[in-house]
């Protein structure tokens, strides 16, 4: 047995799909679930809104009028391509080279996990990479990204008045009113789209400002009949009997292309959506899906439905190459039903 017999893309992704258990959901695999189709374009239908039109009235024995097809779009775009690789490092390749000799399975398993561990942060990093596109799709209505000499932009075309800053800051817990706020916006939906959302997003910081609200303590104070905390359960509980709205907190984040720790969800935006999917988070298939999976010196495994995991024999240095691609791009047939609320006022 030798570290490339260990060391296998097959391994590697055995090693990342028994772990899926302790890595925390994303809300953004929920509203936008993984998908998979050929090549690297990506288009979909988007309606304008959800408001059925009437059937028109007609005489008997009279032809038919033809409806035109109207308030539709079709949107497309070349899926970004992301790839990084690693290798397994000259001290690790040493040690698993002495404990491989002695055969002992126990020792070889604690080395090699330590090797997965590190070669599966590429596979992370993928996952984040899906949730940054999802969530800034969602809470924007756009991707932008720009690193390694690549840049990539794209307008879902979210409509410019399902989009509004609040009259006066959520900060200001006396004067602010984020009951009629959320109402406006679940109203404005619901008038355009004939969908109610029913669902949201909200940093802890808003939470908290809806906490200490002046308004909201008041209402659960009279829901209760009496000086109560203004608790989560009892913040939630009001939420869904004045405006049948769940507001999900989102405190996740992630380290960009320059180490930089930014929120997938900026504190002071509150997305609100419908029920169900808000569209997919689709996949290419990849130059090493498509060459190299039946190759000798490199194998190919596929993880989370279109991630290719590669793993390259070297022989100067003696070493493996685990190479993670990906060509992914999240869609938004659901755009026209999402409002995004800027809090702030500032």
């Amino acid at each position: 047995m030798t570290i490339f017999d260990v060391v296998t893309a097959n391994e590697v992704a055995v090693f990342w799909n028994n772990n899926a258990q302790n890595r925390p959901p994303f809300i953004g695999e929920e509203l936008f679930p993984n998908d998979k189709q050929l090549g690297l374009k990506l288009g979909w239908i988007k309606g304008a809104n959800g408001v059925p039109v009437v059937l028109k009235s007609s005489a008997f024995d009279a032809n038919s009028t033809i409806r035109q097809r109207i308030g539709f779009s079709k949107l497309e775009a070349d899926m970004p391509f992301f790839k990084e690789s690693k290798r397994v490092d000259e001290k690790l390749r040493q040690e698993l080279n002495v404990i491989l000799q002695t055969d002992n399975q126990a020792y070889i398993d604690v080395i090699a996990n330590r090797i997965f561990d590190d070669q599966t942060d590429l596979l992370e990093g993928a996952r984040a990479r899906r949730e940054q596109m999802r969530m800034m799709m969602l809470t924007t209505g756009a991707i932008a990204m720009e690193g390694n000499g690549q840049s990539f932009e794209f307008d879902y075309d979210l409509p410019s008045d399902h989009k509004s800053t609040v009259t006066t800051s959520w900060s200001d817990t006396e004067a602010s009113t984020p009951l009629e706020d959320l109402r406006a916006a679940l109203d404005k939906i619901e008038d355009d789209t004939g969908i109610r959302p029913t669902r949201g997003m909200i940093s802890a910081k808003a939470w908290g400002y809806l906490r200490r609200n002046a308004g909201i303590v008041s209402a659960v104070y009279l829901n209760a009949g009496g000086n109560v905390a203004v608790n989560d359960n009892r913040l939630s509980q009001l939420l869904l009997d004045e405006l049948g709205l769940e507001l999900i907190k989102n405190e996740k984040r992630y380290k960009d292309d320059k180490g930089k720790v930014i929120r997938y969800l900026d504190e002071d935006t509150v997305v609100l959506f419908p029920s169900g999917e808000l569209g997919k988070t689709w996949f290419g298939t990849t130059p090493e899906e498509s060459d190299l999976m039946n190759g000798t010196n490199a194998m190919v495994s596929i993880v989370d439905t279109g991630v290719a995991v590669t793993t390259i024999k070297h022989t100067d240095p003696v070493t493996v190459e685990t190479k993670v691609t990906m060509i992914c791009l999240p869609s938004f047939e659901q755009a026209d039903q999402v409002y995004i609320l800027d809090i702030s006022n500032s």
